[in-house]
């Protein structure tokens, strides 16, 4: 499966709901790199890299989020895949 990177936003009910830590723990769990930030604007922004099978699972969950999460959208950029990460970081 080839590798290929994603940047990734989500928007709803998404901060306040420890929405950056269930993200690096699904990403770890599907053995991506990458990151995940909370926006200003109440988003929350992930850049995810690694098999394309595994994002698309990471974005399945994206969709859903932690229990107190209400997810309205999920934007996905698809890129080509750079290799830059060596893990998963939640950002400030």
């Amino acid at each position: 499966m080839k590798q290929i990177r994603a940047t990734v936003r989500i928007r709803g009910v998404v901060q306040g709901v420890s929405f950056r830590y269930y993200t690096r723990q699904e990403a770890l769990r599907h053995q991506l790199t990458g990151w995940v930030r909370n926006l200003p604007n109440g988003e929350v922004e992930a850049l995810f890299e690694g098999r394309e099978s595994q994002i698309r699972q990471v974005l399945d969950w994206c969709r859903q989020g932690p229990p107190a999460a209400q997810v309205s959208e999920v934007d996905v950029d698809w890129e080509e895949f750079r290799g830059e990460f060596a893990g998963f970081d939640i950002r400030r």
